[in-house]
């Protein structure tokens, strides 16, 4: 039985209060202070901590090459393991902290994910060697990074490993992960311990603690901040005392955590408080979630089960048959298969299916695209559906959520290749009753079969929660019984596995007359039996109303409700049901295909437009500037998530590319010079380069002079650019101070660029208090407030 363990709290401000100084390498002082951080280790042992971390957070390869200590990596790492072991002497144990890059993975930033890899490895390697117990990867908010980072540890060593992701006010990390949808997906991926850290106060993680302890079966972990800090007579200040947050000790465990600590703001006091507020209290009972089929895209996740509505997966992203739609893959070109995916989520598809087989391409490069592409554009789960075992590794690696693997089926290659990588990429299967002989024609055959592909996968390490069961649908023109073997392979399959079911339906009906007739019997009859998922084209009209009407004669549409309103919006007037679809303008299709993020296309319909005769300007205010407008709200409202927020702005990007190419110097839209930097002593670059990616694409000139810059490089390149914004960013409180430096050198240089100011630490207060002209809060709005600015 798990037992509750204390973490530590922080480290950085106690490093600051022992003479690290702003902008040194905190994990330098493991080699020139060690007894400094020793002691700081030895301060939350006797408070009661039973685990500490090491100080390592920025100690990989890629934050070291900030201070050129890259090829120090192995030494710092060991050396903070020392440190660690002899302060414990046996009382705690030591957990190697691993933080986060502070760069995004492509596409939405420059890092690719096997470089992510590598830079983990190596850290996870150093940290296990050097004799760590756990490795903590923490303050994550990207998904795909601790995917990266969770592999890496898993291949580097054989210690538990801790997975913290850190989750903003509205519930979800910057990229738009939501609790729920990261246990799930890092409990499939054999995370040891799952949980949260930093970002919040107690009182704010409760309800993330919450899910997800419902949505995992491993134990959970929270280490909250001391409430949010904020400046006072220059020093920092966190508002919840030690005593406050050791209340908040009971609540964390009663909402299901077993591993409690502080993050930023906490002390050896905070930690006492918290230890002995839990101190001697039993583990509250958790109830551990059943194991059901769940898939996740980045921001959401789709369970399939028999208890619940019918889940349609989407079978239009396949070239086989599709002669345009093979041509554009061949060519290298993915607009075809992003509308295909953006119109079956409107359509009502809850999955994507994604197949690009077409002969004589790279197929692993041509997956991986896709897949990228796709996870940007919907929040639908995805199931990878191909025969090529290193294009599934590509399309699973390429994936930041839960996807399906379709298929496996009970063949040599597809048991020896596809079952280690649904194990080792937290992926479901899609199970397909085929054998080398060929396919079984009964329903007793067929269950045959599945218990031994069933058997195979759990061999591998899979579970009850991993499986989808295919049904095998041969057409009926060929075998007469084809229908009735699958009915009872739908029944079978529900009484003896007891697991959600799949097909794709339109085989019944290869070689009839009038096959939507056929193929929406067909649906009715398999829904009756027991079919949970079918794979199918969601635009039609007559399968949709079929799945409509059984859902209500099955009870899953409660006295026809759902049936009663579809049918009553279906019965229009017939001259309005005829009437042609009201085709958008020039600045319409603009707008849309901005919000869209459909780069590819924008192009085309910036040229369309200034064929029509409207001028570079009009198309930047009223399509551009509009599409921004509503994207903006939508961010802000928790509809439109980070990664769809940079398509667009690349979308934007390149109509704006092609307004400069096709249009008039003095038509050209010119938006402002922006300079902007993170302040002197602060090497957190994260924020600053999404807001001035999303101000580059925006149409703004960008002077971007990177992190940890002094106020005098600053004042310089505003006067020599003629900005018309600086902005500054600073993520710690103890660098905000730096902001006000920087504000009165402009002033004092006679600088007449205006000045906003955003990140973490940051808030409206203090950018009034230092003269600042805007506040942005994220990138969405700094574009706005950067708009507003150039126009004063």
């Amino acid at each position: 039985m798990c037992k509750i363990e204390i973490f530590d709290g922080a480290m950085g401000t106690m490093l600051q209060a022992g003479g690290l100084q702003p902008g040194a390498c905190p994990e330098l002082m493991n080699i020139e202070n060690p007894e400094v951080v020793k002691n700081i280790h030895r301060a939350y042992i006797e408070a009661g901590a039973t685990i500490i971390e090491t100080n390592t957070f920025g100690a990989s390869p890629l934050k070291l090459e900030h201070y050129g200590l890259t090829d120090r990596m192995a030494e710092l790492n060991a050396a903070a393991v020392k440190i660690a072991k002899e302060a414990a002497q046996g009382r705690a144990k030591v957990a190697g902290s691993m933080g986060p890059t502070g760069r995004f993975i492509e596409p939405l930033g420059d890092l690719a994910f096997d470089e992510a890899y590598d830079n983990f490895f190596a850290q996870a390697q150093a940290l296990a060697q050097a004799g760590a117990d756990y490795l903590i990867i923490e303050t994550c908010i990207d998904i795909q990074e601790m995917r990266a980072a969770l592999l890496a540890a898993k291949d580097a060593c054989n210690i538990p490993v801790i997975c913290q992701l850190s989750y903003s006010e509205d519930g979800r990390t910057v990229t738009g992960t939501d609790p729920q949808s990261a246990a799930i997906l890092l409990d499939a991926m054999g995370a040891d311990i799952i949980g949260v850290n930093c970002s919040l106060g107690p009182e704010e993680l409760v309800p993330i603690v919450k899910t997800l302890a419902e949505n995992c079966t491993c134990p959970i972990s929270v280490l909250p901040n001391a409430g949010m800090p904020y400046l006072k007579d220059g020093q920092t200040v966190f508002p919840m005392g030690p005593e406050d947050f050791g209340k908040w000790g009971v609540k964390l465990l009663e909402a299901g955590a077993s591993y409690l600590g502080g993050c930023c703001g906490t002390t050896p006091e905070h930690i006492r408080e918290l230890a002995k507020a839990v101190k001697d209290l039993p583990l509250p009972e958790r109830r551990l979630p059943a194991k059901r089929l769940w898939l996740t895209s980045r921001s959401k996740s789709v369970c399939i089960d028999k208890s619940l509505p019918t889940r349609l997966i989407g079978e239009r992203i396949n070239p086989t048959g599709r002669k345009k739609l093979a041509a554009e893959i061949r060519e290298g070109s993915l607009l075809g298969v992003k509308k295909e995916a953006v119109n079956q989520v409107k359509a009502g598809a809850h999955l994507l299916d994604v197949n690009m087989g077409v002969g004589g391409i790279d197929q692993v490069a041509a997956m991986a695209k896709a897949v990228t592409e796709i996870a940007q554009l919907t929040d639908a789960p995805l199931a990878i559906d191909t025969s090529d075992a290193e294009a599934l590794e590509a399309g699973l690696k390429a994936y930041p959520g839960r996807a399906l693997i379709n298929s496996v089926s009970f063949e040599p290659e597809r048991i020896e290749k596809f079952l280690p990588l649904a194990k080792r990429y937290g992926a479901a299967i899609l199970c397909l009753p085929i054998t080398p002989d060929g396919v079984p024609k009964t329903a007793e055959e067929r269950i045959e079969v599945m218990h031994k592909i069933i058997a195979a996968a759990k061999d591998a390490g899979l579970d009850d929660g991993d499986f989808l069961l295919d049904a095998l649908v041969m057409t009926v023109s060929a075998d007469k019984n084809a229908c009735y073997e699958v009915l009872i392979t739908l029944q079978m399959y529900r009484e003896r596995f007891g697991y959600p079911t799949t097909m794709g339906l339109s085989n019944i009906s290869f070689g009839l007359p009038n096959r939507p007739l056929i193929n929406s019997t067909f649906f009715a009859m398999c829904l009756a039996a027991g079919l949970d998922a079918p794979i199918m084209n969601p635009y039609d009209e007559s399968m949709q109303n079929a799945l409509m009407a059984s859902a209500a004669l099955l009870g899953d549409d409660p006295n026809g409700l759902a049936y009663s309103k579809n049918a009553a919006n279906l019965a229009v007037p017939k001259a309005a049901a005829t009437a042609k679809v009201t085709e958008q303008t020039p600045l319409e299709a603009i707008k849309q295909a901005v919000i869209d993020g459909e780069k590819d296309e924008v192009p085309m319909l910036v040229e369309n437009a200034l064929n029509a005769g409207i001028d570079g300007n009009t198309i930047t205010e009223q399509a551009l500037t509009a599409a921004m407008t509503d994207i903006g709200v939508d961010f802000g409202a928790g509809r439109m998530f980070l990664p769809q927020v940079l398509l667009s702005a690349e979308t934007m990007r390149a109509a704006f590319n092609k307004l400069k190419e096709l249009t008039p110097v003095n038509q050209a839209p010119e938006q402002g010079t922006v300079v902007i930097a993170t302040v002197k002593g602060d090497v957190h670059d994260l924020g600053k380069n999404i807001t001035g990616a999303l101000l580059a694409n925006s149409g703004f000139k960008l002077i971007d002079l990177g992190k940890d810059v002094d106020s005098t490089d600053i004042v310089r390149a505003a006067i020599e650019n003629n900005a018309d914004i600086v902005g500054l960013c600073a993520l710690m409180t103890t660098t905000m101070v730096q902001i006000d430096k920087v504000i009165a050198d402009l002033k004092e240089a006679g600088c007449a660029a205006k000045v906003m100011v955003g990140g973490a630490a940051v808030t409206q207060e203090y950018a009034d208090s230092a003269g600042a002209d805007a506040y942005a809060p994220d990138g969405v709005k700094a574009v706005e407030l950067a708009k507003e600015l150039v126009k004063k």
